[in-house]
Formats: structure tokens, C-alpha cells, sequence
């Protein structure tokens, strides 16, 4: 990036320098020419390239960082929480546990970063890293001091680009970036800062990735990466900052990360929020709350053990066990875009058998799906389907191929908006259940599939199965068959159903444990608790039956993503639901989980719900 007189004046300053009017306009006006230049061979960044950010606190002492992004994990081998709070210089150390870098590390390269650091300018250049397991990097590295209003230096924002330092440590002398540089590249004439014989000054070269246009930046680039490294990268400078701002370009980005399903039901919640705020409020979950709300109309006559979801916008409840343990047959609806919203019967020109213990699904926004149960003359093992939106909306019996076993208590869930997954659950006999089946109903003759696979987690039921990935599966919790013993469960296991041999495998998660903190906790077993699928692609458990005197109000978060999955404990605001069933909470529009009947353990008050909001509320003030 070209710089101005006035940096050059404060690189012997000796502190972090303001910035002034003048200088900004200055820096503007630059950032426009470099916008124009056409693309060199042989620059420092390439946008085909990774790369990996990392933001470090200016305000505290040692520069400690507070960010990383997944490419940095990646290509290090740490991940985020072992490198928070520490200053990047670890990567030096070829072992984790050194005390000093290693001696291959060209020290002038260090100083010239320590320098450029204290005087609050940019650095550019190459320095040999090293991975958590040793292997040797060359990390292409760009400082830059990011300012607040006041000119002070708040945030260092370092793009570093990894390769392959192809190098014998044991034979080859330092300084060891300049020798790998020169096998690497053939432009050391005509990009001499590039092998070594400039590398620490700070040059009017123009960094490589900012001579594309708008267009290019915004589909090729941007939009590629998750919106957490959007939010990061959007601090680097002005230009990249305004494209990251395009509710476009937010749009893209957060399409790409989460698919267009998820995209289109949270499109509802843009038109007040905006792409960009609620991506970060979903990433970040600053807007988390418990709020309680009351309903009207009326869901009689009474009942318990129903099973509800949602379809749009709306709640649709069907069935559950009544007096004397009555297997009801109704459908009831509750559309939250009415000013007042209240629960009204479905009027359906035929039902299935009345049930309870079964599961209710959405399919494709206005579909409903229900499978298993209890039923008058024992455990059902039967399909029905029903188009919420249809004129005399009707429940259609699906049959094809052979069904699974009668079953309650399993647990279900739909993949790409049309296929329906069922696990687990008891038998007649009380028998549990660890089989998988996938019913397909965008078919013209929807047939039942068993998923074959060489292994499959201990048989259960009252377990929750949460999509994420379009086609991933976690499995958590439940009453597990354990030996001759039935216990409760607080194990993870994941699937991946667009595998061509899906298998299930466990997922080994750890408590994350923060700098001063005294504990780290894992969810409790338990069954019959709540799963929610984020659009982010991460998961939260709460309520349900848990072993020993834990809170089922207890938030616990968990990215099935990462490399080594680790729970976290959410604290939220608000006053929660005193109980929370899986069966009987809903997740409307992606940002709100809604608990039905969770004023008591026994009693079922369905008109008072409690909402835990994960985005600021489309009709509450910003």
C-alpha cells in the first residue's frame, strides 16, 4: 500500500501515530489510484491463495490476539482457543512448549515487525513459521495499524499467506525465507523486495489483491469466505471496508456459507436488520434473550406427549396423549404474523390414527410429515403427509417400500427440504432402536431406505438429531442402552448422508475452558431435551430430562465443524422456561426457538410460550 509523507515523518516518532484529516483524504485518494493499477505478476498476495487473518489488541500490552479465522487453524494446526490471548511470535518456536524462537528465524525480519509494531506503521514481508507439529512455513506477511476516530492504534491486522518452506532444517543456514524465496519465485529482478534484499522496509509496491475491481473482489473473493472473516476483513481498508458493507455482497457471502434454504427463510429477518447485522448477530449471538409471551384460542381438550414444529411462521401441533391416555388425532396451528396470535383447529377432511410419542417435521415451508407413535392398538409405524396451505388441507398416508418397525420415542429430521430421517426409539417390547431410514418424498412413489451402515451409536430413544451442513447429522443424547443398563446419554455422534457409504462415527468433544476460568462443563446426559440447528451451522442444546440437580434452563453451544469440537456454556438474559421438551419447541424462521407448555413439569399451559431470540426482533427497536 503506497504511503504519505506523513507516515514516513512518524516512522521515528516512537509511538503509535494519529492520523489527520489530511492524511486520510491523502490515503483515500491513493486507495482510489490503486484501484485502477492493472495486476502484476510477482506481488506479495495472490487472491487464489488462503489467506489467513489474525487480529491482535494494540491497546494491551504484547499485541495478545483476539482473532483468528479458520484458514489461520488450518494451515497452522492450532486452533482459535489455544492461540487467544497470546502474541503470534509462538509460530516461531517449531515446538509448542520451546521457550525461544528458532534459530533459523531471521532476527532482523523480527525486529524490523517489533519496530514497525511500536511506531503504529505497516509491515511487509517473509518470515519462516512453523506449524504445531513442526513443519516449516513461509509465511508472506502483511501488518497493518488499524485507527479509531482518534488516530490512536487500536487493532493490528496481520494477512499472512502460507507455503511450503522446502528446506532441510537440519542442513540449510539462516537466513532461511530468502533461499526459499528465490526457488520459489523467478521475478527476483524485477521484485527484489521479494528475495530478501528489501524485505523490511516499508515500499510503495501496491498490495496485489487490491488492483482487482469491485466485481472481482465481491464474487471471487468475498463472497467465499464466512461472515466472521467478512466482519474481520472488512477492517483492513477503506475500499475493502464499503464492498463488505453491500448488502449484496452480505447476501452472497452468508448464501454461500449457509445455502439458499437458509438464506430464504431468514430473509424476512434482512428487511429490518440487514445481511450484515445478522450475520453478526448470529455469529456472535450479542442479541440473545429469553422473552415470554402469551397467546389466545384454546387447544382442547388438554393433553400432553403432542408433537409440534413449525411451517413458516407458523406453530402446527399434532396429537399427544390425553385423559386415560387417549391418543388424539387433531391438528392445531399457530400463525405468528397475526396481530394477535392465537391457536386455532385445523379443519382436515381426514386424520391419521390418533398418537402420541411420535414426531412432527416441516417439509419445503408448508408440508408436514408425521411418523410413529402410540396409537389405540399398539406402536405405529405409518407415514402421513399434509399441505398446510392447500384449500381443504388433507393428511395422506405415504407408503412404499418397507417401513421401519413400529416405534415411539424416536427422533426424526429433514434434509434439503424433502427427505425425512428417523432414528432410533423402542419397540413394543421396549426394545431400543439404533436403526437409520430416509424417506425421500420428492419422488413420485416415495419409498422407505435403510442406511446401511458398519457401525451405529448404542441404541436409544428420547435422542435429538440436528441438520447442519445440508446434509450432516448430530446425534446427542438420550436413554442409551449401555450393557443390561438403560442410561442416560451425553454423547455426540455425527453422519454425513450425501457420503457415498455414509457412516457414523463419534464426535470426541472437550469443554472450552477460558483464560481464568476455574471449570469447564460438557452438557449433562439427558433425553427429551431441545436441539437447535443455527443457520451458522452450529448447534444448542438445552432442557429436557437431565441426570443429577443440573439447571435444564443451562445453554450449551457446539461447532460439529471444527476440527475438535468444544462446547460452550451461553449465558443468556431474560427469564427461561422452568422446563423445555424437544418435542414441543419450535424453531420459526431460523432466529427464534419457541417453547411450548414450559410453565410446569406436569401441567400444559400451551397459550404461554418462552422465545429465546437469536437476532435482534424485526419489530423492536435497533
Amino acid at each position: 500500500m503506497a504511503m504519505s509523507n506523513g507516515d514516513e515523518e512518524n516512522q521515528s516518532s516512537g509511538k503509535r501515530p494519529k492520523c489527520s484529516r489530511d492524511d486520510e483524504e491523502q490515503d483515500e485518494r491513493v486507495e482510489g489510484e490503486e484501484s485502477e493499477l492493472p495486476l502484476k505478476p510477482g506481488l506479495m498476495y495472490y487472491p487464489t491463495t488462503p489467506c489467513s487473518f489474525v487480529v491482535s489488541d494494540a491497546l494491551e500490552p504484547d499485541f495478545p490476539i483476539i482473532y483468528v479465522n479458520k484458514v489461520f487453524e488450518i494451515f497452522t494446526g492450532y486452533r482459535a482457543d489455544e492461540v487467544l490471548g497470546r502474541n503470534c511470535r509462538f509460530l516461531q518456536y517449531r515446538d509448542p512448549h520451546a521457550q525461544r524462537r528458532h534459530p533459523l528465524v531471521d532476527p532482523f525480519v523480527v525486529s524490523e515487525i517489533k519496530r514497525c509494531l511500536e511506531e503504529g506503521i505497516e509491515f511487509q514481508g517473509e518470515l519462516l513459521n512453523f506449524r504445531k507439529d513442526g513443519t516449516p512455513l513461509v509465511n508472506r506477511l502483511r501488518l497493518s495499524p488499524i485507527h479509531d476516530d482518534d488516530g490512536t492504534v487500536t487493532h493490528i491486522i496481520g494477512i499472512q499467506v502460507f507455503s511450503e518452506a522446502k528446506i532441510d532444517l537440519n542442513s540449510v543456514s539462516y537466513p532461511v525465507f530468502k533461499e526459499t524465496c528465490n526457488q520459489q519465485y523467478d521475478h527476483s529482478t524485477k521484485y527484489p523486495h521479494l528475495c530478501g534484499q528489501q524485505p523490511f522496509s516499508h515500499h510503495q509496491e501496491i498490495c496485489g489483491i487490491l488492483q482487482l475491481s469491485d466485481e472481482v473482489l465481491a464474487h471471487n473473493i468475498l463472497s467465499r469466505l464466512t461472515p466472521r472473516d467478512v466482519a474481520s476483513i472488512g477492517s483492513a481498508c477503506r475500499r475493502i471496508r464499503q464492498l463488505t458493507k453491500n448488502e449484496h455482497v452480505r447476501k452472497m457471502v452468508c448464501q454461500n456459507a449457509w445455502g439458499t434454504e437458509v438464506t430464504g427463510t431468514l430473509e424476512m429477518m434482512t428487511k429490518k436488520l440487514g445481511w450484515g447485522r445478522l450475520a453478526r448477530e448470529l455469529t456472535t449471538l450479542e442479541a440473545v434473550c429469553w422473552r415470554k409471551l402469551t397467546v389466545g384460542g384454546a387447544i382442547e381438550p388438554s393433553r400432553c406427549n403432542f408433537s409440534a414444529c413449525a411451517a413458516g411462521n407458523r406453530l402446527v401441533l399434532f396429537g399427544g396423549e390425553g385423559v386415560n391416555m387417549q391418543p388424539m388425532d387433531d391438528t392445531f396451528v399457530l400463525n405468528l404474523d397475526s396481530a394477535n396470535p392465537e391457536w386455532q383447529r385445523v379443519s382436515v377432511e381426514s386424520s391419521p390414527p390418533g398418537r402420541w410419542g411420535h414426531t412432527l417435521s416441516c417439509l419445503n415451508g408448508s408440508w408436514l410429515v408425521v411418523f410413529g407413535g402410540c396409537g389405540r392398538q399398539g406402536l405405529l409405524n405409518d407415514a402421513f403427509v399434509l399441505d398446510l396451505d392447500a384449500k381443504q388441507p388433507t393428511w395422506k398416508e405415504v407408503t412404499g417400500g418397507t417401513p421401519p418397525l413400529p416405534r415411539s420415542w424416536h427422533s426424526s429430521c429433514t434434509i434439503e427440504g424433502s427427505k425425512l430421517v428417523v432414528s432410533g426409539g423402542c419397540t413394543d417390547a421396549g426394545v431400543l432402536l439404533s436403526d437409520t431410514y430416509l424417506l425421500d418424498l420428492t419422488t413420485d412413489k416415495p419409498t422407505w431406505r435403510e442406511i446401511p451402515t458398519s457401525w451405529a451409536p448404542p441404541s436409544r430413544l428420547g435422542h435429538s438429531l440436528s441438520v447442519y451442513g445440508r446434509t450432516k447429522i448430530l446425534m446427542f443424547g438420550g436413554l442409551a442402552k449401555s450393557g443390561n443398563l438403560q442410561l442416560r446419554s451425553g454423547e455426540a455422534y455425527t453422519i454425513d448422508l450425501e457420503d457415498g457409504n455414509p457412516q457414523w462415527r463419534q464426535l470426541e468433544c472437550s469443554a472450552f475452558t477460558s483464560i481464568g476460568s476455574q471449570s469447564a462443563l460438557v452438557p449433562p446426559p439427558r433425553l427429551d431435551h431441545v436441539a437447535v440447528s443455527m443457520p451458522c451451522g452450529r448447534i444448542i442444546i438445552f432442557g429436557g430430562s437431565i441426570a443429577g440437580l443440573h439447571s435444564p434452563s443451562q445453554l450449551f453451544l457446539l461447532d460439529p465443524s471444527e476440527e475438535k469440537p468444544t462446547w460452550r456454556i451461553l449465558n443468556v438474559p431474560g427469564q427461561p422456561p422452568k422446563f423445555a421438551w424437544g418435542h414441543s419447541t419450535c424453531v420459526v424462521g431460523g432466529t427464534r426457538v419457541l417453547v411450548l407448555g414450559g410453565h410446569t413439569g406436569e401441567e400444559w399451559i400451551l397459550n404461554e410460550l418462552h422465545e429465546l431470540c437469536l437476532a435482534s426482533r424485526q419489530d423492536s427497536d435497533s
